[in-house]
């Protein structure tokens, strides 16, 4: 019997610019990952860490978007960090890939490379289900990847607040119904958050809510016009039509 875990597919991302090796079965890369990297600001010789990286479709995409970044991808799973790895090289783009679990101290993620005060920008795609009301899943991977426990989110803003310089910037995509908890736990050590919400369309609550934050930053908060993902006939819209293709970037990278 074939082992469903090391079936994979190559999937196109960004209109073909990105093409990710990935499990069949499991946690896959969608949407999430392509709107996380769209909202992340980066710039030329900035070091940029990818948190809960996968198969690296978050990271590589922004570098894919803004060349000469120092890019790091970091991935608990080693089957995800190896495809990971692999994937950075079939896209001929440079990624230190390190297999460590986020919620290690300082001194592991030093030992890796990550010290204090040593990222401009860090972006986050962590489990964000909540494990009293979300139905396990029986593929381990994908349960760790998708269910939350009450210390996730504190431990990975955490880690993250950590290895940011002072100014740096942490970019988050979460579900919409756990906004106060996101802003719970970026009330200690980062300021000026911007915050969009993400619908599926206009008739609908917002579905998720990306959050970009300052290590030190001292500006109020800012709520954005919200992005809808599809029109009046449930069809993705031209920005997110643009944004999929990458051809496009969301706010928060502008700012």
């Amino acid at each position: 019997m074939t082992d469903p875990v090391r079936e994979f597919t190559e999937d196109a991302f960004l209109g073909g610019q990105l093409r990710l090796r990935q499990p069949r079965s499991g946690h896959r890369a969608g949407h999430d990952a392509m709107l996380l990297a769209a909202a992340t600001a980066a710039r030329r010789g900035d070091r940029v860490v990818d948190f809960g990286a996968g198969v690296g479709a978050a990271g590589l995409a922004v570098a894919r978007r803004v060349a000469g970044i120092d890019l790091v991808l970091v991935e608990i799973d080693a089957m995800l960090a190896g495809l990971a790895r692999g994937n950075a090289a079939l896209n001929e783009i440079a990624a230190e890939v390190i297999a460590l679990d986020i919620a290690s101290g300082a001194d592991a993620f030093a030992a890796a490379g990550l010290g204090a005060d040593s990222v401009d920008a860090v972006l986050m795609n962590p489990p964000f289900n909540d494990s009293a009301r979300h139905r396990a899943s029986p593929d381990r991977a994908r349960e760790v990847a998708h269910v939350a426990t009450e210390a996730t989110l504190e431990g990975w803003v955490h880690a993250a607040r950590r290895i940011l310089k002072s100014g740096g910037a942490l970019t988050l995509i979460w579900r919409a119904d756990g906004l106060a908890e996101v802003l719970a736990v970026l009330d200690r050590g980062f300021g000026s958050l911007v915050v969009l919400p993400v619908h599926s369309d206009a008739k609908k609550p917002a579905i998720r809510v990306l959050v970009r934050a300052i290590k030190g930053g001292k500006a109020p908060t800012q709520v954005l016009a919200a992005l809808m993902l599809n029109d009046e006939s449930a069809l993705p819209n031209k920005q997110t039509q643009e944004i999929l293709a990458g051809k496009g970037v969301l706010p928060l990278a502008l700012l």
